[in-house]
C-alpha cells in the first residue's frame, strides 16, 4: 500500500512539473510574439525608408568575443550607424554600453570605430553606464534629454529596445544592423527569448537604471 502511494505521489509531482514547464514555454513564446508584433511598424531595414531623427543610439556589445575573435554584432552595428549618417538620417550618436572596468569599455570602442568609419568626433556622445538595454533606453531620456531617437542594433534587439521605449512614452524607432548567421547567433537568440520575459518583469517592478548621472546636453 505504501509503495503504491509513493508511486502515485511521484506521478502527481511529475504531472505538476510537466504542466509548469509547459506553461513557462508557452509564456516565453507568447511574450516573444507580443514584443515583435507591437514593434513591427517601428523597425526598419531600408535606410531609404526609415524616418530621419536627429539622434541615433548605438546599443553596446563587446568588440571582441571571449576567444579573441571579432564580434560581428559589433561590426555590423558600426556599419549600420555609418549608413544612417551618410544618408542624413541621423546627425548625432549616443554610444551606450558597458564600461564596468578600465579594461572593458564598449562606448569608447564604438566611438573609435565610428570615427574610423568617417563620423566626426563631435557628433558622438558616450554613455558609459548602458549596462543593459533598459539602462541605455531610459538614460537616453533622463541623462541626454532625448524623447525621440533611432535605436541601432540587430532586429531582435531593436524589437526589445523599441518595446521598452514605448512603455516609457518615448518616440523610438529601430534601424536593423545586419544579423549574423544562425549558427553564430544561436546562443544569443536563445538568451533573447528569456531577456524578453525579464523585460516584462522589470516593467512590472518599475526597474531603474543602475546609475543616473549629470545631464548631458546635445547641440
Amino acid at each position: 500500500m505504501g509503495l503504491k502511494q509513493n508511486k502515485g505521489g511521484k506521478r502527481k509531482v511529475m504531472y505538476v512539473l510537466i504542466i509548469f514547464i509547459t506553461i513557462m514555454i508557452v509564456m516565453v513564446f507568447v511574450i516573444d510574439k507580443i514584443v515583435s508584433l507591437k514593434t513591427k511598424d517601428y523597425i526598419f531595414d531600408d535606410v531609404d525608408k526609415i524616418p530621419a531623427n536627429r539622434v541615433g543610439v548605438v546599443l553596446g556589445t563587446s568588440k571582441k568575443l571571449k576567444n579573441g575573435n571579432n564580434n560581428y554584432y559589433f561590426i555590423y552595428r558600426i556599419q549600420a550607424a555609418k549608413k544612417l549618417y551618410d544618408a542624413g538620417k541621423v546627425s548625432f550618436f549616443i554610444v551606450s554600453g558597458d564600461n564596468s572596468s578600465k579594461e572593458y569599455n564598449e562606448p569608447q570602442d564604438m566611438k573609435d570605430d565610428l570615427v574610423l568609419a568617417g563620423i566626426t568626433q563631435d557628433s558622438i556622445y558616450l554613455d558609459y553606464a548602458g549596462f543593459r538595454t533598459l539602462d541605455s533606453v531610459i538614460r537616453t531620456k533622463d541623462v541626454f534629454g532625448q524623447n525621440t531617437f533611432t535605436l541601432i542594433s540587430q532586429k531582435f534587439h531593436n524589437e526589445r529596445a523599441v518595446f521598452l521605449a514605448q512603455q516609457y512614452g518615448l518616440n523610438a524607432i529601430g534601424y536593423n544592423a545586419k544579423d549574423v548567421n544562425a549558427y553564430y547567433g544561436f546562443k544569443t537568440m536563445a538568451r533573447e527569448k528569456l531577456a524578453r520575459v525579464k523585460l516584462l518583469l522589470d516593467l512590472l517592478v518599475n526597474k531603474k537604471p543602475k546609475y543616473g548621472g549629470e545631464k548631458i546636453e546635445l547641440p
